[in-house]
């Protein structure tokens, strides 16, 4: 399971949990309204939303900057906001405009509404100016925060892994599936992600949980930047050597060789430590 990139800040003695959506640092407009009350916040935010000056402030947002937001929709709210009969709330504004500018969470630690910036700076006015500004200070220090800088780089480098593992994994569909049952394709997948695993790590995923059953995630997750970037390499040669029609046995033996090679060559590269 994806685990989202979160953090927090404080602001007037007030924990505010920020996300990471895409690139962009989503603030909780849960936490917020906590700030102004406590036990109602989701009418707070509710209460936000129905304003008409709300409505055509997060309304205009999407129109800037999403390409994919459902302007008649926007019109309608629009025109009903203010209204005494007007309701509105998060879930209803995403899934009728397709808005992006709030989005929804759910999740054991992470649940709520969160909103970008943008959107958390004008929804923190409308709850106290002075908090907004403490808000913003805040907000600005975390982004000079070193800590949560290389937080965001590791979390991009792990996506890096993951989108070249969808390479190696293409690659077992087109020319090793189409000859096996449901239930082989399901173990030959596995079985192949241990192929690099055992040549780079020297054990299987399974050997690896059961030497660490403390800990949340894989072996991947807790490696360095150069066995990732070695692991790159070993998924897009093994995507070669399965195209080819190579077998497993001799696929491990390559990709152990290639990996000792690339780790001595690459292990004092300035280029690789500064990433």
């Amino acid at each position: 399971m994806k685990k989202d990139l979160t953090t927090e800040i404080i602001v007037k003695e007030s924990s505010i949990r920020i996300m990471r959506v895409g690139n962009v640092d989503y603030i909780s407009l849960t936490d917020l309204a906590r700030f102004k009350d406590e036990e109602r916040f989701d009418y707070i935010i509710q209460n936000w939303l129905r304003s008409k000056h709300t409505i055509e402030y997060v309304g205009t947002w999407e129109l800037l900057y999403n390409p994919n937001f459902k302007s008649t929709e926007f019109d309608g709210f629009k025109n009903e906001a203010g209204t005494h009969s007007f309701v509105m709330t998060p879930k209803r504004w995403i899934e009728s405009t397709n808005a992006i500018g709030i989005v929804s969470k759910r999740g054991r630690y992470n649940s709520g509404t969160y909103a970008h910036p943008d959107i958390a700076f004008e929804f923190a006015s409308w709850i106290s100016a002075e908090f907004k500004l403490y808000l913003v200070q805040e907000f600005e220090r975390l982004k000079k925060n070193e800590n949560y800088q290389n937080k965001i780089t590791w979390s991009v480098r792990r996506e890096l892994a993951k989108t070249n593992y969808k390479i190696h994994t293409d690659s077992i569909k087109e020319y090793i599936v189409p000859i096996l049952t449901e239930k082989q394709k399901q173990y030959v997948y596995a079985n192949e992600a241990d192929v690099l695993n055992v040549a780079l790590f020297g054990m299987t995923a399974k050997e690896w949980r059961d030497k660490n059953p403390n800990l949340i995630g894989n072996i991947r997750d807790y490696t360095d930047i150069l066995h990732l970037v070695v692991l790159v390499n070993l998924e897009n040669l093994n995507a070669d050597m399965i195209s080819e029609g190579i077998s497993q046995s001799k696929r491990l033996e390559k990709l152990n060789n290639t990996a000792r090679k690339q780790l001595e060559l690459l292990k004092n590269n300035n280029k690789i430590k500064n990433i």
